[in-house]
């Protein structure tokens, strides 16, 4: 059983809304941080956004979705959300939550791959008219 497991993504139009889900099995969520990443074809792949453990009061979103991206967490569910809304085509790409150990409420970190050693096996999500 994979201990990340993403769900949400589909095909939405330009403009429209989306939410994510990763739901955290088999680790102590309380003292995990997760983080979004997402891959468009051809391209590297890219930190969107971490929340940091506990009660998820530090988060980092790239410049790219400030505005438009929201992460929360739902310690009772132990998933992490990402709220997705006036989605534009370059938001085309596979969407993978990422979990690393994180003992302290501090920083979430700097959306870099190195930093989280747990990973999900993605979602698509295709922003088409």
């Amino acid at each position: 059983q994979s201990l990340l497991k993403e769900s949400g993504g589909e095909l939405v139009q330009p403009g429209g809304s989306l939410r994510l889900s990763c739901l955290v099995n088999g680790l102590t969520f309380e003292n995990t941080g997760v983080g979004w990443f997402r891959q468009a074809p051809g391209k590297a792949r890219e930190g969107v956004v971490c929340i940091s453990s506990k009660n998820g009061d530090h988060t980092n979103y790239a410049d790219s979705v400030k505005g438009r991206f929201t992460v929360s967490r739902d310690n009772v569910d132990h998933t992490v959300y990402l709220h997705m809304t006036n989605l534009r085509s370059e938001d085309t790409a596979v969407y993978y939550c990422a979990a690393r150990i994180q003992y302290y409420d501090g920083t979430c970190g700097e959306l870099k791959d190195d930093e989280y050693s747990i990973w999900g096996q993605g979602t698509q999500v295709t922003v088409s008219s």
